[in-house]
């Protein structure tokens, strides 16, 4: 039967094809009988640059018609079938390209000047030998047992390859020879070699690729474009989610500081373990001052919202290349992330302009892998119970031996009913020791605390094709508190597609998400640690007491167990919904558009009620005055949206990454508040049944918009000479009129010694890189309006002609954002055959135009009003250190540590906080009023000071030379030197600093086959701490209404000659103010987290149809061992949490 023969031209007009297809029929016929050798020669001529991955081979003949001119002639049922052909050659000739192509496949080819006749090798005259091909199958997996699509498979020493499809499986046709080695290649894998030679026995291939941890670490993520790990110039830590799950399974922001020691979470030692407290902290010290200082949280109420979302020194968040809120990341799951990069100096963050000095984590998530459906899931069932190892309180005896020995019982011989209080006195003290006596003893401290058992789960499904992918998520996580009744809940749903068409990607992303939270009713814990242990909660018939009797001097207190019982409540939610779109054009091998568009929309709510039948409210009110409800509520909406264009390419020696774009967001928040008064009971809470009103709804509104433009640059020259420029004009509504817009920058240069030829090759080196960088960024994050005239509208007063508006505060035209001046040097090392990697840095960061308060004068009609005065120095160091000690097919022992030291300095500040300083010194001066004031255990706190000289984070106090060894008093030394008894506020200076002098982490990872072992602990050494607890339960323990410390009666002043550190017990009602003698080293050591793992073989999951299986048990917050001694938790308690994990996919 003749053949149809098609003739291939890729030329558009029907004219020409047909007349090209009958010239080819008369072509075929000429080439059958005609010698190749003039063709030949015309293909030496030609040499030929090809890189083609994934194509059919009739696409490939059209690339080579392109570049060379040659128009092909192939049978199409032939030529159809060769499907996933990749081929790369450089400065090849194009017969040599054909026989790589086409030889292992069975086919041949002829010359006939400027046309290719392409046939199998069976009809080739009697000078071709026919071989039978072959077709190796095979699949090829991850460790886990995922399958793997688009892995490049080859051929070693040839060209011919094929990717696996969507479900991990590929197929190569080929001629054999006698051992054919297959090269599979994969982003972020190793590369692996699988020999192949028994042709007539030959089976499907099962293949198991392992991750490169080397290579996932070459690549420097910043949010808009990655940049070469080796050529950058910049300082980034970077943190991958698999390490992430050893140490903390819900917490993302608590895991961070082990990987990076700039990164300081503050320990909160009021709140602890409170599951709806967001953690604060910085990267690489503070550097700016809160709008809300220590003074103004106690003559204030409810500011604890505006601090946490308002810190001046927390660093911003990007998720998937948009900025989100604290909270966002506080409940995100973390089995979402693919990875983490924490930018510090500003090379990594000038292109973040306005934002970027209190550093930049970028978040990145998964991205829903094509292929089959793949359904995974991952459970965390945790126990968590509290923690109550700092708490060192008195039991019944003890306590009341205390009071006996602070003369709680004796009477003055002076009073004029001595004998009478004597034996009443007395009578107290036998009455309480008959009660112990009797058995009892209870301890309160247990009475709010539960062990709690909590579960969070989370699944994913994946897949779609390599044009069409989609992800679904479900989330839901139950934290419960060790407060009794106290939990945080949160649940979500998110919905992923994306869609590749050639060079075209486009990706939307749905989020819709829910938190529920509730504070414990239980209230304080404070409120149980210092209940009398021979009290009971309870009276003799078993009902819960609304008050507790204290039979010393008739005083009652409320008890908390009974206020528990009532309608009290603090509750808490909110609902975000969030839709980002992002669209990349690859133009080409160098050039990629990108585009992002992110809306979303939040509205939390808080509602706190006070049941009116709390004894807070005591007797002597009417009904209408009791029961109360305070109800607000923030909506935000928010855009943002990135446009940029990214150039990528190897010229030579010459690599150059060039990026250039603009940024925009706009967000509107809405703020309502209102308070009301008188309900008739807890059922009954809504504002409808509300007495009276006592803060008509308030509301306040605050819309800003921020553009930017910016470029960067990075280069580098032979991969030794090495270069970064990141340019960036940022504009802000937040700002005064003449002050609107501010240009930001960085400069860096490094050098890459280990590519130089004299030490290239070593092996004991493999890198040795030395950079710096300067720059300048900026930050804006402080409270709204500060630029601008703010009216307070008077909606009680309104008139015919409109309503009324008074001016309370005077803006400023002039107002600009803070800017911090910033260089680095460091140096990254890598030696002892890649086992060993050291990281070295050395920053400098001055802020400067600090936005602070400067007073006015009366005359003016205004208190004060905002302006660019005050500066801050940052210096210090970061070390990293790594050691692979030992590796190999069964074992990975790993062992890592890092150390960072930062110092803190006020330059400059402005006359508020001068004014500041001596609003504490008016605040103390209560204290001298009368003896009830000097009695308040609200003077023992600790007040910073702001001063030229000083930092953010000292320690405020009168020095002391200790107690007086002849009479008992503390001896204390003015600033000028002269020694005083008296305690004066305006003579506080700085006595000590809570930054300690090094801090960081170190931890030990190990691996025995499918087994894993991890380890973390974090440390802090040199920084100064004042011991609370030894002012407040110990010296100044005011035994009449409360327990005590045990350490309550030792080391005291009783007589003459006593040289110890604390005053008489009889002197303990006199509160001790601030001083030096109760500052202490604070160095610790914390078992932050114990994880054992292990990795199912995929061998076993297949038979149960699972394709990969991990269970994992981790421990977190184990013990902490530190030099001070004090009580931790103080309103809610710490606690221990003991983790299961599983994680599946099938």
């Amino acid at each position: 039967m003749k053949k149809k023969w098609i003739y291939a031209t890729f030329r558009k007009k029907m004219w020409l094809q047909k007349m090209l297809f009958m010239m080819s029929r008369i072509a075929f016929f000429i080439l059958l009988g005609t010698m190749s050798l003039s063709a030949n020669v015309y293909s030496q001529s030609e040499i030929l640059d090809l890189k083609v991955k994934n194509a059919t081979l009739a696409e490939v003949f059209k690339e080579i018609t392109k570049k060379s001119g040659y128009d092909f002639l192939y049978n199409y049922d032939v030529v159809e079938s060769q499907k996933n052909v990749s081929i790369r050659v450089t400065n090849m000739r194009l017969e040599e390209v054909l026989k790589e192509l086409l030889g292992p496949r069975n086919l041949t080819y002829e010359f006939k000047e400027k046309l290719i006749v392409v046939r199998p090798v069976s009809v080739v005259g009697r000078d071709t030998v026919q071989q039978k091909p072959v077709v190796i199958k095979g699949t090829v997996r991850d460790e886990k047992g995922g399958v793997l699509p688009g892995v490049t498979v080859l051929i070693k020493g040839t060209k011919l390859g094929v990717a696996t499809d969507n479900d991990g499986v590929f197929r190569l046709e080929f001629i054999p020879r006698d051992t054919v080695t297959l090269l599979l290649t994969f982003v972020g894998m190793e590369n692996k070699e699988v020999k192949v030679w028994d042709w007539k026995n030959l089976k499907d291939l099962n293949i198991t690729m392992r991750e490169d941890k080397v290579a996932l670490e070459d690549v420097v993520v910043t949010g808009y474009a990655n940049i070469k790990k080796s050529s950058f110039t910049g300082t980034a830590t970077q943190v991958k989610r698999e390490d992430i799950l050893k140490v903390a399974g819900r917490n993302v922001i608590d895991a961070l500081q082990v990987f990076d020691p700039s990164l300081r979470i503050m320990k909160n030692n009021l709140m602890g373990s409170d599951p709806n407290t967001l953690p604060e902290f910085y990267v690489r010290g503070r550097s700016g001052i809160a709008g809300i200082k220590e003074l103004d949280v106690l003559e204030a109420a409810d500011v604890s919202q505006f601090a946490i979302t308002n810190n001046p020194n927390t660093p911003i968040f990007i998720l998937d290349g948009f900025e989100v809120s604290v909270e966002k990341v506080y409940d995100f799951d973390v089995n979402r992330i693919k990875d983490i990069t924490i930018l510090k100096d500003a090379a990594a963050t000038a292109m973040y302009g306005s934002r970027a000095s209190n550093g930049v984590v970028v978040i990145e998530t998964i991205a829903p892998r094509p292929g089959r459906f793949v359904v995974s899931y991952s459970g965390n069932y945790e126990i968590t119970a509290p923690d109550l190892s700092s708490y060192n309180m008195m039991n019944a005896r003890e306590n009341l031996e205390a009071e006996w020995a602070a003369g709680v019982y004796a009477s003055d011989p002076d009073y004029q009913y001595y004998e009478r209080e004597k034996a009443n006195l007395y009578g107290i003290y036998l009455d309480k020791r008959n009660a112990i006596l009797a058995g009892g003893d209870y301890y309160w401290l247990s009475q709010p605390l539960t062990t709690m058992f909590n579960h969070k789960h989370s699944l994913y499904v994946e897949g779609g094709s390599d044009v069409i992918r989609f992800g679904i998520e479900l989330r839901y996580d139950n934290q419960n508190g060790v407060m009794k009744e106290s939990f945080r809940n949160r649940i979500g749903a998110g919905l992923t597609l994306e869609y590749r068409y050639k060079g075209f990607q486009m990706q939307n992303k749905v989020s819709y998400d829910m938190m529920r939270s509730k504070a414990s009713p239980y209230g304080s814990f404070g409120d149980y640690t210092n209940k009398h242990p021979y009290e009971h909660w309870k009276d003799k018939n078993g009902k819960l007491l609304k008050k507790l009797p204290q039979r010393n001097y008739g005083d009652s207190f409320i008890n908390p167990l009974y206020e528990a019982t009532l309608g009290n409540f603090n509750k808490s939610d909110y609902k975000e919904f969030t839709d980002n779109l992002s669209m990349n054009w690859y133009v080409n091998d160098y050039l990629l558009v990108k585009g992002q568009f992110a809306i979303s929309y939040k509205q939390d709510k808080t509602n706190v009620f006070t049941d009116p039948e709390s004894a807070k409210y005591g007797t002597g009110l009417t009904a209408f005055l009791k029961g109360e409800l305070t109800q607000s509520q923030t909506t935000t909406t928010r855009w943002n949206t990135n446009v940029f264009a990214a150039y990528n390419r190897l010229l030579g020696l010459h690599n150059l990454n060039f990026s250039l774009g603009f940024n925009a967001t706009y967000s509107n928040t809405a703020y309502s508040y209102s308070h009301y008064r008188g309900f008739p009971d807890a059922n009954r809470h809504s504002p409808a049944y509300a007495y009276e009103v006592v803060k008509k709804p308030t509301f306040s509104d605050n819309k800003t918009r921020l553009f930017g433009a910016f470029l960067m640059m990075n280069y580098s020259y032979n991969d030794i000479y090495l270069a970064d420029v990141s340019f960036r004009y940022d504009g802000s509504s937040e700002f005064g009129s003449d002050n609107k817009w501010a240009p930001f920058w960085s400069v860096g240069a490094g050098i890459n010694l280990h590519n130089y030829a004299f030490i290239k090759g070593n092996e004991w080196i493999t890198q040795f890189r030395i950079k710096g960088n300067v720059g300048q960024t900026g930050k804006s994050n402080f409270q709204p309006y500060m630029a601008r005239n703010t009216y307070e509208v008077l909606l009680d007063d309104w008139y015919q002609t409109g309503i009324g508006a008074n001016l309370i505060y005077m803006g400023n035209d002039d107002l600009t954002w803070e800017k911090q001046l910033s260089w680095n040097i460091g140096t990254d090392i890598t030696t002892w055959k890649d086992r060993l990697t050291l990281g070295f840095d050395y920053y400098y960061k001055k802020t400067i135009d600090l936005v602070t308060e400067v007073s006015l004068p009366s005359s003016s009609g205004f208190g004060k009003y905002t302006d660019n005065i005050g500066e801050i120095l940052n210096e210090g160091i970061e070390l990293d250190l790594n050691v692979r000690a030992y590796s190999d097919k069964d074992w990975d022992v790993i062992v890592f540590g890092n150390l960072a030291h930062n110092k803190n300095k006020i330059l400059k500040i402005s006359e508020s906080l001068k004014q500041y300083n001596e609003r504490i010194d008016e605040y103390f001066d209560e204290y001298n009023q009368n003896a009830s004031k000097a009695q308040d255990s609200k003077f023992s706190q600790t007040f910073m000071k702001y001063e030229e000289g000083s930092s953010l984070t000292a320690i405020y106090g009168m020095k002391s030379l200790g107690i007086n060894p002849a009479n008992g008093q503390e001896v204390y030394m003015k600033r000028d030197g002269t020694i005083t008894y008296t305690w004066e506020s305006s003579e506080q200076q700085k006595i000590g600093d809570t930054e300690p002098k090094i801090q960081g982490a170190f931890g030990l990872n190990l691996r025995f086959r499918n087994f894993t072992f991890y380890t973390t602990f974090l440390y802090e050494c040199g920084g100064d701490e004042y011991n609370s607890t030894l002012v407040n339960n110990v010296e100044n323990a005011n035994l009449i209404k409360y327990n005590a410390d045990n350490r309550v009666t030792t080391d005291r002043w009783l007589n003459i000659g006593d040289v110890v550190p604390l005053k008489d017990i009889k002197d303990r009602l006199y509160v001790t103010r601030s001083t030096s003698r109760f500052v202490q080293k604070n160095n610790n050591v914390v078992f932050n987290s114990l994880s054992v793992g292990y990795d199912v073989d995929p061998i076993w999951l297949r038979k149960i149809y699972l394709s990969s299986l991990r269970v994992q048990f981790n421990m977190k917050d184990l013990a902490t061992m530190s030099t001070i001694k004090r009580e931790m938790g103080l309103n809610y308690p710490f606690a221990r949490t003991f983790t299961f994990t599983l994680n599946a996919s099938f």
